[in-house]
């Protein structure tokens, strides 16, 4: 068999096994919906409330501030459209970045087409924003800023408690997108000034199709629920909780451990540096500990980063030249060209993620792979 190296874990990770051993249970044994009174339905309750309690202890939260969703998409459109259509017309302005997430740079373009107002901050060549332009970015009719806590492409890793704290002091609500950060960066919703969190479950060996929305319990956060229905989820988001996903969702915070966070990013750090002697390549992101642990983006100049992706998935290496949700367009990565670079540079780069499965040998071989491609593509380019 042909080896296999998956270096797509932004993208999505590989469950691990013992999420899938807890779930099966909750398919053919406690299968119960937990809404209903009888047996099943308390059993599937019980675990339901458990994995609840995990997540939040996880982000030092209380287990009545995590709202389960179907995923990390929903539960961004949930905040910002469920706080846009409670404070509209009274507060009708948005702060984010031009480096969001595309289910939050959609979901705010589609509010600007009801009327919102969004302010779309610029970040440096790092992919930082400033703090002090979030601070000028807020008048009177802000509701909430808006701002990634690790960037899915490029991995910076946002001064949250610095934008939280400003919040807080001018009034304004905070929500975060913790998609790619939960469980790997530590984050302590009070002290950070929290006051939404989007978090999900297949970025770190859960299942797919499971998210959470943190909400802060406290007088003035008013949300209008996207899902009208049976009053599930605290009468905030009605559907039958997909208890298997919601079991395999704690049981994969459980599983993460800070030896893995370490694990990445040693193996991040010599993986750059390695790709570093290759000549003409540039890393796109932060170094060290405002990077996450588990992110490598670099750009091969004068390559396309397709034609190195595929050269890789022949060799059984799997990369990404940029978010999972729109690698499939032709257009230069939003992300990329907010940091500055121009439209060949952002489309000569690849991204390649980490997890707690890949080995120094594995980084080996890729990096050897890279390399020879690398090399070949550069005789074949006619940008030299």
């Amino acid at each position: 068999m042909k080896k296999e190296i998956y270096l797509d874990n932004a993208a999505t990770t590989k469950t691990d096994e013992k999420v899938v051993k807890a779930m099966n249970q909750y398919f053919n044994e406690k299968y119960g919906n937990a809404s209903s009174l009888h047996l099943k339905g308390e059993e599937a309750k019980r675990g339901l409330e458990e994995a609840r309690d995990i997540i939040a202890r996880k982000i030092k939260a209380n287990s009545n501030e995590i709202i389960f969703t179907g995923s990390g998409t929903e539960a961004n459109n949930f905040a910002l459209k469920g706080l846009f259509f409670a404070n509209c017309p009274k507060k009708d302005h948005i702060i984010t970045t031009k480096i969001e997430h595309d289910c939050v740079l959609n979901t705010c373009k589609w509010l600007e087409s009801k009327g919102c107002r969004v302010t779309y901050l610029d970040v440096d060549e790092q992919g930082f924003v400033n703090p002090k332009d979030v601070e000028r970015a807020i008048i009177s009719k802000t509701f909430v800023v808006s701002i990634i806590h690790g960037n899915n492409e490029i991995g910076t890793i946002q001064n949250i408690r610095e934008i939280g704290r400003i919040c807080k002091k001018k009034g304004v609500l905070f929500h975060t997108d913790a998609c790619q950060s939960f469980a790997k960066v530590p984050i302590h919703v009070k002290k950070d000034n929290i006051d939404l969190m989007t978090i999900n479950a297949h970025k770190i060996h859960g299942p797919k199709g499971v998210g959470a929305l943190y909400i802060k319990r406290k007088k003035g956060i008013r949300i209008t629920p996207l899902l009208h229905g049976g009053g599930q989820e605290f009468k905030l988001r009605s559907s039958t909780e997909n208890v298997p996903g919601i079991i395999g969702f704690g049981k994969a915070v459980k599983r993460m451990k800070r030896k893995h966070i370490k694990k990445m990013r040693k193996l991040r750090d010599y993986f750059i540096d390695e790709l570093m002697k290759i000549p003409k390549v540039k890393l796109n992101g932060p170094t060290g500990k405002k990077r996450l642990c588990n992110n490598i983006n670099i750009c091969f100049k004068n390559i396309e980063g397709e034609s190195i992706g595929s050269f890789l998935n022949a060799k059984g290496i799997y990369t990404s030249t940029g978010s999972a949700c729109s690698s499939k367009s032709l257009e230069p990565s939003h992300v990329l060209s907010a940091i500055g670079l121009d439209d060949l540079e952002a489309n000569s780069s690849i991204r390649m993620s980490l997890s707690k499965y890949n080995k120094k040998e594995d980084i080996d071989f890729a990096v050897d792979e890279i390399k020879k491609t690398v090399e070949k593509l550069r005789k074949i380019s006619p940008l030299q």
